[in-house]
């Protein structure tokens, strides 16, 4: 393998590894885009139980799901003045920010933590709100219209949330049956979010269904490298033996 760090699917029967040039820029951080992919703040919302009961984890699904991939969001403990939250912490600028408990508070203090527009936060909730509303068309198994609602939030240009948007609008393709849309969509993703490993599994499974075996491996792999922790999930587990399954079946002459 590629490295120390990286991590084989299979731990009786290794194959191929995850290729030099690409591992190394998972290493490094990602490509020269959006900051070499790296994370260049953070912010913090308290969960404890007096912010949970006035909303923080609305307001941490919010932040999560309209933070660009250089700032990451993360639950928090106490932050200190309990019963004037919820209450966000932004770092490394250290400021404190209370009653942020509506999806316009939120919005407001990520567009103000990255510099964006002001002008950009109603599309960016609008986004956010479509992309939701995607989710639920893709739970009820329409995936045609999910992609429709995805192709709307992606048009809106939000300032955040991009690359969560092309991964559901990946994995919707998939269910209809666009694979290279599937797979044009994850790359596109792992453009704006190198380390984004559940990019790596749409990109993986859209490998898998145009049965790309090899290369779908080494997708799951990278997103096994960057999420260790993925191997325990039961549905990384059945993609590895389905892969499995392909790959044996593939070398029987």
């Amino acid at each position: 393998m590629a490295g120390a760090a990286s991590q084989s699917l299979f731990h009786s029967s290794p194959r191929a590894a995850i290729r030099p040039s690409r591992a190394s820029a998972i290493r490094a951080g990602g490509n020269n885009n959006n900051n070499n992919g790296k994370e260049t703040g953070e912010i913090r919302v308290c969960t404890n139980r007096a912010c949970r009961k006035q909303g923080s984890f609305q307001t941490l699904e919010i932040l999560t799901g309209i933070a660009p991939p250089s700032v990451s969001v993360n639950s928090s403990g106490c932050l200190g003045r309990c019963g004037a939250g919820p209450n966000v912490a932004v770092l490394p600028r250290g400021l404190i920010r209370n009653h942020c408990g509506t999806a316009a508070q939120a919005a407001s203090l990520m567009c103000e933590s990255i510099g964006a527009s002001s002008a950009d936060v109603a599309k960016t909730l609008e986004a956010f709100t479509i992309r939701k509303r995607a989710e639920a068309e893709m739970e009820k198994g329409d995936f045609a219209e999910a992609e429709i609602l995805l192709s709307r939030a992606i048009d809106l240009k939000p300032f955040g949330g991009l690359h969560i948007m092309l991964k559901f609008r990946s994995a919707a393709r998939l269910g209809t049956g666009d694979y290279s849309g599937a797979l044009e969509d994850a790359r596109e993703a792992l453009e704006l979010a190198p380390r984004y490993p559940e990019a790596y599994l749409c990109e993986g499974d859209a490998f898998m269904a145009m049965e790309q075996y090899d290369a779908a491996e080494e997708s799951y792999s990278i997103c096994l490298q960057i999420e260790p922790s993925m191997r325990r999930s039961k549905s990384f587990k059945k993609r590895v033996s389905n892969l499995q399954e392909k790959l044996t079946a593939s070398e029987v002459p």
